[in-house]
């Protein structure tokens, strides 16, 4: 979404036009369903959290700044709310159960062959991404996955942009690690295995 048709929509969010929530809701919502989906690691919690995003939005929209950047103000009452869920849960942020495959499939025209090393490798991804502390894994979806510039990862996760830096080089640095510790040795494999 452009500048403009950014502060636009801004507008018409403050003057309580429903139709500008329409709009927003079909730009951000399945970005911040899976933001949070991957950050909770469980679906019914995300998609409670994502209403409670939502409502927020509508509550607030009357107050939101002019120069408000909508992308990044979302993200942030969503990585607040799920903060606030896991202090009053208390939950233990080791664990990696229940994780879901929600990491976006390949393209509709692979081979077999291909879909099947493309799960594969998504799963991977997932599970290890799903091992990372939460401040890291959030660093990694924001910026990897949602795309937003290390600046505006930074206002999402109260930090500066170079302590955001430094925490998106530690989180990279720790998802290659836990890749690499679930790697299969091709070599070690029984002769008949190999591809």
């Amino acid at each position: 979404m452009d500048r403009e048709s950014e502060t636009a929509l801004v507008a018409r969010l403050r003057a309580g036009d429903a139709q500008a929530f329409d709009a927003v809701y079909a730009a951000y919502h399945a970005r911040l369903f899976n933001f949070l989906a991957r950050l909770s690691r469980r679906r019914d919690v995300a998609e409670d959290l994502l209403e409670e995003t939502w409502l927020r939005l509508v509550t607030h929209a009357r107050r939101l700044q002019d120069d408000t950047r909508l992308g990044p103000w979302l993200y942030t009452v969503a990585r607040n709310i799920f903060y606030s869920y896991c202090r009053s849960r208390a939950i233990d942020d080791e664990g990696a159960a229940g994780l879901i495959g929600l990491w976006p499939a390949g393209t509709p025209q692979a081979s077999p062959f291909e879909e099947t090393a493309a799960r594969e490798l998504e799963r991977r991804v997932e599970r290890a991404l799903a091992t990372l502390p939460t401040p890291y894994r959030e660093t990694l979806l924001l910026v990897g996955v949602e795309g937003l510039t290390p600046s505006e990862a930074a206002a999402v996760c109260g930090l500066t942009p170079d302590a955001l830096r430094q925490r998106l080089s530690r989180a990279r640095a720790m998802l290659d690690r836990a890749l690499a510790s679930t790697e299969v040795n091709v070599a070690a494999l029984p002769r008949e295995v190999t591809i």
